[in-house]
């Protein structure tokens, strides 16, 4: 199922149900065979509750979907989201060709552009699947029916943000979804360049020997035990002339897939390695929604792709790596390879792109689920205002940021005795991971997005399908956008 969202019109033709939204206990509706349908039945209006309602009505078949919101004093945007989730699917089940949805019911927004862009976003989300390698869902793709949300009230250019913010998660979605024998270093900057001449952004690829001459020693590393040739893929977007200085830099992660190297992980560990660049994915699919919003604003994405992998080339336990930046690195595990490909892309778009400001989006630790559970990304920075735009606009994303401390006393543990660095400095985990970053970032002002949690989930839930959701897409949308005004 894909889901389409417009303006309400009356020229309506096939199945169609509208769709009520419903606090707990409040029982008194206007239409007295919904009223007496729902007294009859155990739809209480309870957070997670879904009941479809047919009834005759003038010689007309009315359908309606009633979706329980909870206790009124516990009712906010993320409820809301999930409960329109839930009528998403509800109404692919029941084969409905339109929900009707008036969002003046809609009580927990401020304003009508909010509830618009919010409510075409989600339900763009929420029909979302990947099946694309399923064999024998072909035939049933083929009478698949489009499902079309259509919006009373609503206002035309907030369905244009939603549409983009939803449709560009979703290509966020789908390049971490494909499995890594088919998404390369290679086809993913081939992707980004596609994208950009699609929708406005320029792309420069860099090859191997291009990534050498750069002096990216600690990528070329990690990309060294792989047949798939490493790739620097730099995209630019540059549309605010009244500030050329104002250039804003944006970094991910692009572990194409991550054995863990000669540190090598359990099997268990490995099935879902294609996700390691969603760091990448988040920045590709925001270029995507910057470029066709027009913001004006000036941005330079960076993603040093390659695979961690093993054979004769493959660096060791113990190397010692020189950086784009001089500094040498001892490596004490692998398996901690992002964090040597994104100081080599923090550096180089720092000296050679001249950002203001670095924000790094990175699947970087297992330490930031366990401290944080997947639902929740951990965040560092040295910069209090920039840490600041980088929470609003997490806020209204609806993607959950956690703040952890940096202390002195953590930076001695990224020192080592054999070099500048190292790359395995311990516990705790996430923080050090993030100040062996920091120690690149030549007092730019800086945060570090850890998403290892949200960035993939194993099971169907709320508007997130399995395998990758897209998270961070919407953050650093809505971090430019704030900018852009």
């Amino acid at each position: 199922m894909s889901v389409s969202v417009e303006l309400y019109s009356n020229n309506l033709s096939g199945k169609f149900a509208e769709v009520l939204f419903v606090k707990e206990n409040i029982t008194e509706f206007e239409n007295n065979n919904l009223k007496l349908l729902s007294e009859n039945s155990n739809f209480k209006g309870q957070s997670g509750e879904v009941e479809f309602f047919t009834f005759l009505e003038e010689d007309k078949i009315k359908n309606y979907i009633l979706a329980g919101l909870g206790k009124e004093e516990k009712v906010n945007q993320e409820v809301y989201k999930k409960a329109l989730a839930k009528i998403i699917k509800e109404g692919e089940k029941r084969k409905v060709e339109h929900l009707i949805i008036d969002i003046k019911d809609i009580a927990v927004f401020s304003d009508d552009y909010t509830k618009t862009r919010v409510t075409t976003e989600t339900a763009i989300l929420a029909g979302y699947k990947f099946n694309k390698y399923k064999t024998d869902d072909k035939e049933n793709k083929k009478e698949e029916k489009n499902l079309n949300v259509l919006i009373k009230g609503g206002i035309s250019e907030a369905v244009l943000e939603g549409k983009i913010l939803g449709e560009s998660t979703l290509i966020s979605r789908d390049l971490v979804n494909e499995p890594a024998n088919v998404m390369t270093p290679k086809n993913l900057a081939e992707l980004a360049k596609a994208k950009g001449k699609e929708v406005g952004f320029d792309v420069e690829i860099f090859d191997e020997d291009e990534i050498e001459d750069l002096g990216m020693g600690a990528f070329l590393a990690v990309a060294g035990g792989s047949k798939k040739k490493p790739q620097l893929i730099v995209m630019r977007y540059l549309n605010n002339p009244e500030k050329p200085d104002e250039i804003n830099g944006v970094v991910g992660k692009g572990l194409m897939y991550d054995s863990g190297g000669l540190s090598i992980k359990p099997t268990n560990s490995m099935l879902e390695m294609k996700s390691d660049m969603s760091g990448g994915a988040a920045v590709i699919g925001a270029f995507t929604a910057i470029a066709k919003a027009g913001l004006k604003v000036n941005v330079i994405g960076v993603i040093a792709a390659c695979e961690n992998m093993i054979s004769g080339k493959s660096y060791r336990p113990g190397d010692i790596l020189t950086t784009m930046a001089g500094k040498t690195v001892f490596v004490g595990n692998t398996d901690a390879e992002g964090r040597l490909t994104l100081v080599d892309a923090i550096h180089y778009i720092i000296e050679k792109e001249k950002v203001s400001n670095v924000l790094d989006i990175a699947t970087l630790t297992g330490a930031a689920v366990v401290a944080l559970g997947d639902t929740t990304t951990a965040a560092l920075s040295n910069n209090e205002d920039f840490y600041n735009e980088i929470a609003e606009a997490s806020k209204i994303a609806d993607e959950r940021i956690w703040r952890l401390p940096i202390f002195d006393d953590y930076r001695e543990k990224i020192k080592a005795k054999e070099a500048d660095l190292t790359n395995s400095a311990g516990n705790p985990g996430t923080i050090t991971a993030a100040l062996f970053i920091e120690a690149f970032v030549q007092e730019k002002p800086w945060v570090h997005l850890d998403i290892a949690g949200p960035s993939w989930t194993e099971k169907e839930y709320d508007y997130y399908s399995m395998g990758g959701t897209g998270y961070g897409v919407r953050t650093i949308y809505h971090w430019l956008k704030n900018k852009s005004r």
